[in-house]
């Protein structure tokens, strides 16, 4: 991704402050915590040549269900107006990773690594506010959503993706990527992380 502007980037407060502006549910803030710290656990215990903004991992993370609670109302694609509120608020950046956590376009297997693919991994390793395998995230889609061919289908299709996807992050990574998620709490701790700047 190109090079970071310190003010295209919501401090973690005023992803936060977002947050609770947009009153998310309390179990999808958990989620969205649990993300961001998986997401972090990755991003942390990458090769040292990889160019991973920390910042944009941490705020993307945090804000990538930020119109998840009014969706379940209004049935919108909650990544398509999540990512358009982000934009109109000057947030481009994280926006475009916003967009893409529910259907990843553009992977370079061989490419470097993306702050979009760390937080599309992470966000499918956390079922509601657990860590989780990714079989057992399968698994939950197949019983919640796979109610057609078609969409049993997608799920199969989209497991095949975040394998490879896997693959590509713990080829990056200075230790195994499981060792790195499981030296995070199975279970959330409470509180407002600190800003990682």
């Amino acid at each position: 991704m190109s090079t970071p502007t310190r003010d295209d980037i919501p401090s973690t407060g005023e992803c936060y402050d977002l947050i609770r502006r947009h009153r998310m549910l309390p179990n999808i803030i958990a989620h969205s915590e649990q993300v961001m710290r998986v997401a972090l656990a990755i991003a942390d215990n990458l090769e040292r040549d990889a160019a991973v903004d920390r910042s944009l991992v941490t705020a993307a993370a945090l804000l990538h269900d930020i119109t998840k609670t009014r969706s379940l109302e209004t049935r919108e694609r909650h990544d398509e107006t999540g990512a358009a509120l982000l934009r109109e608020l000057g947030y481009p950046r994280v926006a475009l990773i916003v967009e893409q956590h529910v259907i990843f376009t553009g992977f370079l297997p061989d490419g470097p690594v993306e702050e979009r693919e760390i937080v599309y991994y992470a966000d499918k390793r956390v079922m509601h506010e657990r860590i989780v395998s990714l079989e057992e995230r399968v698994r939950d889609l197949r019983e919640r959503y796979g109610k057609s061919p078609e969409i049993m289908e997608l799920i199969n299709t989209n497991r095949d993706f975040v394998l490879g996807l896997e693959r590509k992050l713990g080829g990056a990574m200075r230790v195994p990527l499981e060792t790195a998620i499981a030296a995070l709490p199975t279970v959330p701790p409470a509180g407002e992380p600190e800003d990682p700047r």
